[in-house]
């Protein structure tokens, strides 16, 4: 494996579980990614056995440095995801974390307080409603590229 990048920005995906196979295909076009070293992914679905799964949510979500919002109609009416969209806001806004809010599927967006930041894909075009879905994926994809050497720019300016 070729890690152009070393350990990479921390991405914490979060999204409704009826939304999981979205995510999946959004991880699977994050692959590159992860394989030069860009970015690490994390979502629910890699907390171990045993381990306290809000603590390790929550843990994850206060060090990641992009925070990916999965929209849908599903992920607005979780009580849950809200509460990790408000404390990603906060990040955001701190500029502890960059928040990006991944349109799924079609969902009011606007009405929402995520709304005022710039969206994934940056037509405002929900992901399922895409002719060929694997380039809305792309879109994505190549917007967390472009955020991620942001960041690691930034970084090493900070570092020298």
């Amino acid at each position: 494996m070729y890690k152009e990048y070393g350990e990479g920005i921390k991405v914490f995906l979060s999204y409704s579980r009826k939304d999981a196979a979205l995510q999946d295909e959004l991880a699977a076009h994050l692959t590159a990614l992860k394989l030069r070293g860009v970015i690490q992914d994390w979502t629910d679905a890699q907390v171990e056995a045993g381990t306290e799964w809000d603590k390790a949510i929550a843990s994850y979500l206060d060090s990641a440095d992009i925070i990916l919002l999965l929209l849908s109609p599903d992920f607005l009416a979780s009580e849950y995801s809200l509460d990790e969209a408000q404390r990603a806001l906060k990040r955001n806004e701190s500029g502890q974390a960059r928040v990006i809010p991944v349109i799924l599927r079609p969902v009011d967006f606007l009405a929402t307080p995520f709304a005022k930041l710039q969206f994934s894909p940056s037509d405002g075009k929900p992901i399922t409603l895409w002719t060929h879905r694997d380039e809305a994926f792309l879109s994505v994809a190549r917007d967390i590229r472009k955020a991620a050497r942001e960041l690691l720019a930034q970084a090493a300016t900070n570092d020298a």
